[in-house]
């Protein structure tokens, strides 16, 4: 079997038995869906409702969500609820008309920001995001070299996806791209990420202008989510973002992952480093599930950009969209959720660590916030990866109604993360059914 990262959580037809009803659906989404798409675990669930942290099956079992991120205040949130209906019972239009909603949830926005940046422009998705991203940069600049780490993942468009190794070795890098090492905390061989980080991306340059590619832009997500989860020694990225800009290039911070409060610390992941990006980009959690994204620039990166091209998107920043997004930004704001992922992270991430002492397979628990990473190891002593045991332990949380992921370019790390609504007490059901889990395993 293929333990890469795309298939360390997904089905494999014919890997388990299947009653008629899931094989029937199965066999009905394949027939009607056709090939490309992917379930989640080894036996996939029929979810039928959502409600905060939890997930239904069409039985009524309940599971822990502990990966949906997309959810970021939780399933059903009421007050998203509430924000969608009224808005789309009244007004569903986009930005090239004259609307209330949309500026009063920028003005909101941009106030969580540097001042340095100044301008927020709407898209669908976090890859829309990205690829209006990338052509900001490229128009700013007048480069093409871009700069990600080995196993990054920034999206699904074709712009986007020439830069998102962790696809899979099927989806081609782009030959103006450069991969550079995650900062790895568990594996670093000095301990020093931020020099060693800076020499890489410094590196990556010097083979780009080598090739006659001129520098455009480094990209990253502060957690580095599917890289392995790496959040320890805030401040590490500082050298690489100046060793960018040295180079006539641009610091773009992908935040659908990091941002809007998950790490506790911050509200956007970058600021855990004290750098400033010249572009922001946003999506999943921006509205809870509801399609809405952007990305926040600064005024002079964007000013040629825009007297010379015209752009628009049907869908993004609609007045739904907006009200959503305003929803949501609220909640975590009302609810002191960024407080909560600091708090509940914590007290996680030590219940993790204090079941290493009895199960040698976790080699290393790191994170921040609701964003954790569990390393599972064969032996302690060289570090190795173990992907196998890692695939057993998620689809053993899903049996045991837990449902979490994992990644990295071994597939070895176990990804948890949960909505921000995620308390204690739902962290001590994920610890009490990880060491069952990992007893059995």
């Amino acid at each position: 079997m293929n333990f890469g990262p795309g298939m360390v959580n997904a089905f494999v037809p014919g890997a388990v038995d299947l009653d008629p009803h899931e094989a029937s659906m199965i066999e009905r989404r394949q027939r009607l869906l056709g090939p490309a798409y992917r379930l989640f675990y080894e036996r996939p669930i029929e979810v039928v409702r959502g409600e905060g942290v939890w997930l239904y099956d069409r039985d009524g079992k309940a599971y822990l969500d502990a990966y949906n991120n997309v959810a970021s205040l939780g399933h059903c949130h009421p007050r998203v609820v509430d924000a969608i209906c009224r808005q789309v019972a009244t007004l569903a239009t986009n930005t090239r008309y004259l609307h209330e909603s949309v500026l009063i949830y920028a003005e909101q926005l941009l106030a969580t920001m540097p001042s340095e940046l100044g301008h927020l422009m709407f898209t669908c998705t976090g890859s829309d995001a990205n690829d209006l991203a990338v052509r900001i940069a490229r128009s700013f600049t007048g480069g093409e070299g871009v700069i990600v780490t080995e196993t990054a993942y920034h999206g699904i468009t074709k712009i986007v996806a020439e830069f998102s190794p962790s696809l899979g070795p099927s989806v081609d890098l782009g030959p103006h791209v450069r991969t550079v090492p995650a900062p790895d905390s568990y594996r670093s061989p000095t301990g020093d990420l931020a020099t060693e980080f800076t020499v890489a991306v410094e590196a990556a340059i010097r083979d780009l202008r080598r090739h006659g590619i001129k520098p455009a832009l480094f990209i990253c997500d502060s957690i580095f989510s599917s890289d392995g989860v790496f959040g320890e020694q805030p401040g590490f990225l500082k050298g690489a973002v100046d060793a960018i800009r040295a180079a006539g290039g641009l610091y773009i911070a992908d935040e659908v992952q990091p941002g809007f409060g998950r790490t506790g610390d911050a509200m956007w992941g970058f600021q855990r480093h004290g750098v400033i990006p010249d572009i922001v980009t946003l999506g999943k959690p921006m509205g809870n599930g509801f399609p809405v994204a952007g990305i926040v620039v600064r005024p002079e990166v964007i000013d040629e950009f825009g007297r010379k091209a015209r752009y628009f998107n049907t869908f993004g920043g609609n007045a739904v969209a907006a009200e959503a997004a305003r929803a949501v930004l609220s909640a975590i704001q009302d609810e002191d959720l960024m407080r909560n992922a600091r708090m509940s992270g914590a007290y996680l991430k030590d219940g993790i660590k204090a079941l290493a002492q009895r199960h040698d397979a976790i080699g290393d628990v790191r994170g921040a916030g609701l964003f954790v990473g569990v390393e599972i190891v064969s032996d302690r002593s060289t570090r190795t990866p173990d992907a196998r045991t890692c695939t057993r332990i998620v689809n053993g949380l899903r049996e045991a109604g837990v449902l979490i992921s994992a990644c990295g370019p071994s597939a070895n790390v176990l990804k948890i993360r949960p909505p921000l609504v995620f308390t204690t007490e739902n962290a001590d059901f994920l610890i009490e059914r990880l060491d069952r889990v990992m007893m059995s395993t």
